[in-house]
């Protein structure tokens, strides 16, 4: 009896712990009151978003300039001077635009360095986006943060720099502008950076630094935010994704480093029409206010020149704790847990509780779950995308359902493991198979010392694995409740990533949790190895499993607030004067049917068209669509002379109707030198040679209508073969076109050029006859010089 209750008890101190770590990493309680004045209020910051966030505000669109003078008020009303920086910005992502940035200073006693608070306030083109999230949220946080912290009327030292950019959605062209031509970006010693790639969960701490990140964490530690989640693995793996924030272009072209503080659940609404105050997190706001209440005050009198090191540190949070050490140690660490468990085995075999012949068993258990349960997973999640095609429609990856998934991967994991070890290990030799785990741990962590060092942490459950070893060498026997105690570790550090890695990297990865998951069950193997029914608990953890499969096929319909995506463009090739309906959907439903039809043509007849995107997408099917009377852009070569072997070009693309974005594209073997686009060389550009990936040039975001200027040389001997796509995004309010109202379970495909209308045409030198009125124009644009920076002071 005692031995089934100390099962019984096993696992629910287990659930009750992993429970207890997702609690403790956010705030779990918000209040619908004031918050004294003196503190973050979340009701104040919702308020914030919710007047940034009552329409789409991306670049070039008319709520833009509204939301940008909000934010100018709502400095001014706290008695902040404000200024504007204006101007064009070529970002290195190949994207030129006008940007528009909104900065304040706060005066300190002794400023050295100047601390910067940081968030975008522009919201995601193309889908409608309100930016209530990404990242309404940040500027909401900042202005709430600092409202408190001006009310308090503290003195501090250094200067703090509030920074709402623009344009980042389209290329960090913001931060690229601020980085690059205003002379406050000199003395600025830290930044901290607000951002979002989801809607919900907690906010994850991430560092950006060129050289050691040791007196980063070293401060961060001292500034004692409550709930912090980060961890040095976390910006290893945020360095592979293309997920780059305005922090980015500060560390890349300003040496400057500082913090990225995001939330990333919720993915599915991230830059999608559902991005509005109505799914962003009450919690996470708060959590995000968390951060920046105690950081405001400890970097507002720090010496930010201690944050500049050359070591690197091992980082780690746990429940309101923030630990850390130095990569030195991490190798040494490896060694030293090898050696222990080679004194183990030497020791136990000697005293005869350790046995060779089992050891070596206990890799068949280990190993048959480690890769049943990785296959099953990886080839299951493949099954479910054949079942529900539907999935495919989030080009995240994440779905509605997907916390459904994790759970019932996870527990089918951990029934696959028990399964092994009621067929592979009985309970009397429970302690010699637990060397197989240990051992694959312990050279995990070897590849980790000289690859990874920054996951070099989880080592650290290797060795309470090794302690739980010891004790049963010295003892001769296995002690469930001190194996219980030392099971902490792995609870606290690892269960965690099977959880994380899904929502951030997609469910294609559930195949990583299920590894993650039968790796932790071999390290606490002394615990559920001592199980005396695991055949039941495998049965147990299978019917849970089932049922949050069977949770997830009833929530895999769409509906309203959990809206499918779906993608249409009309296409004018004007030089073949044929127009076509062109979408990215795989799976068509009755609004794009409507003007594809039933059975639409694949989209090869488009294949000349490379329409950039964040996840590679492409146009998947087409048809024939009506001509439309379309005013195509005034293209005007302005100079083309030949000077020895090279011509000289340069030509001015001008809108005659009212456009949002241009695509210069341009033959792969067409070498451009000494390329500009509006005056501007692109950011981080060097020597001549104008270095491009793929056919594109360049993408141009309109703002109030100005025109496209490039300038370039090439061989004399090449031939000149640009392409030009014009496009608006306006296919569902434009007269010419009247559209149906899609229904309210759908909503515009995010990450892609979606509800445009696109004019394609090649870039002629032959001149064009140009209507009077295209001509009046192009004068009235021309008024406004370009390239040429503007900063003015409001005072309040």
């Amino acid at each position: 009896m005692k031995k089934n209750y100390s099962s019984i008890l096993s696992v629910l101190f287990i659930l009750g712990f992993l429970g207890f770590t997702f609690f403790a990493m956010m705030p779990q309680w918000t209040s619908d009151d004031d918050a004294p004045l003196a503190e973050f209020s979340t009701k104040r910051a919702l308020e914030q978003v919710k007047n940034i966030s009552q329409k789409p505000h991306f670049v070039g669109s008319e709520n833009h300039e509204v939301v940008a003078n909000y934010l100018v008020e709502e400095l001014q009303n706290m008695g902040l001077e404000t200024s504007i920086q204006e101007g064009y910005s070529f970002s290195d992502w190949g994207t030129l635009t006008k940007c528009k940035n909104i900065l304040s200073r706060i005066k300190g006693t002794n400023s050295n360095k100047a601390l910067l608070l940081l968030s975008h306030y522009d919201s995601a083109p193309h889908s409608y986006s309100k930016g209530a999230s990404d990242a309404g949220s940040g500027v909401a946080t900042i202005l709430e943060s600092v409202r408190a912290f001006t009310y308090n009327k503290k003195q501090h030292q250094n200067d703090i720099i509030i920074l709402f950019t623009d344009a980042e959605e389209l290329g960090l062209n913001g931060a690229a502008l601020f980085v690059t031509q205003h002379n406050w970006a000199k003395e600025v010693g830290l930044v901290l950076n607000f951002e979002a790639r989801g809607s919900s969960g907690p906010s994850y701490m991430l560092m950006e630094t060129n050289a050691g990140n040791a007196g980063l964490v070293n401060q961060f530690s001292a500034a004692n935010a409550k709930y912090s989640v980060s961890n040095s693995l976390m910006y290893s793996i945020y360095k592979m994704l293309p997920n780059d924030t305005d922090l980015t272009i500060f560390r890349e072209q300003g040496n400057i480093q500082g913090y990225n503080f995001a939330f990333i659940d919720g993915h599915y609404n991230y830059h999608t029409a559902q991005d509005d105050v109505n799914h962003l997190s009450k919690k996470t706001l708060t959590h995000q206010g968390k951060y920046l209440m105690p950081l405001l005050d400890y970097f507002s009198n720090a010496d930010l020149n201690t944050t500049q090191t050359t070591e690197d540190d091992v980082y780690f949070s746990i429940p309101f704790s923030f630990i850390s050490y130095p990569f030195s140690w991490v190798l040494p660490m490896v060694i030293i847990a090898f050696g222990l468990l080679l004194i183990l085995l030497f020791f136990g075999i000697a005293k005869r509780i350790l046995f060779l012949n089992e050891i070596a068993k206990g890799f068949i258990p280990f190993l048959g779950s480690l890769i049943v349960s990785g296959l099953i997973t990886f080839l299951g999640w493949k099954l479910l995308l054949i079942i529900y095609p539907q999935y495919n429609d989030l080009l995240n990856g994440f779905t509605y359902n997907g916390h459904d998934y994790v759970a019932a991967f996870t527990l089918l994991t951990l029934s696959i493991c028990f399964a092994f070890y009621q067929r592979f290990s009985a309970k009397k030799v429970t302690m010699n198979h637990s060397v197989a785990p240990l051992f694959f741990w312990i050279l995990i962590n070897g590849f980790i010392a000289f690859f990874l060092k920054g996951a070099g942490f989880l080592i650290i459950p290797a060795f309470a694995g090794l302690l739980m070893l010891t004790s049963f060498v010295l003892t001769q026997r296995s002690k469930w409740i001190l194996n219980l105690f030392l099971s902490i570790p792995a609870l606290l550090l690892i269960a965690p990533f099977i959880q994380m890695f899904p929502i951030g990297l997609g469910l294609k990865v559930l195949f990583g949790s299920a590894i993650l998951t039968a790796l932790t069950f071999g390290l606490l193997l002394p615990i559920f190895g001592s199980f005396m029914r695991k055949g039941m608990a495998s049965v147990i953890f299978l019917v849970l499993s089932i049922g949050f499969f069977a949770k997830a096929h009833y929530e895999s319909g769409y509906e309203l607030g959990k809206a499918k995506s779906n993608s249409l463009v009309y296409v004018l090739d004007a030089d073949k004067n044929k127009a076509t309906w062109a979408t990215y959907d795989t799976n068509l439903d009755e609004w794009t049917k409507t003007y594809l039809g039933q059975n639409p043509k694949d989209a090869k007849i488009l294949s000349s068209i490379s329409l950039p995107s964040k996840y590679k997408t492409e146009f998947t099917f087409s048809a024939d669509a009506p001509m439309k009377t379309l005013s195509r852009p005034i293209v005007e070569f302005l100079k083309d002379s030949v000077v020895g072997g090279n011509r000289y070009l340069k030509i001015r693309i001008t809108p005659t109707r009212k456009v949002n974005r241009y695509d210069v594209f341009a033959n792969k073997n067409l070498v451009f030198q000494n390329f500009k686009a509006n005056g501007l060389t692109l950011l981080g550009q060097k020597g001549s040679k104008y270095e491009r990936k793929g056919k594109k040039l360049l993408s141009y975001y309109v703002v109030d209508q100005l025109p496209l200027e490039i300038e370039f040389s090439v061989a004399a001997t090449s031939i000149l073969d640009l392409d030009l796509m014009e496009s608006s995004f306006d296919l569902m309010n434009n007269p010419l076109f009247p559209m149906a109202k899609r229904a309210d379970w759908m909503m515009p495909t995010p990450f892609i050029l979606n509800d445009a209308v696109v004019i394609k045409e090649k870039i002629k030198p032959s001149p064009r006859l140009v209507k009077p009125i295209a001509v009046k124009v192009r004068n009235a644009i021309e008024k406004d010089s370009l390239g040429i920076q503007k900063d003015s002071l409001r005072k309040p």
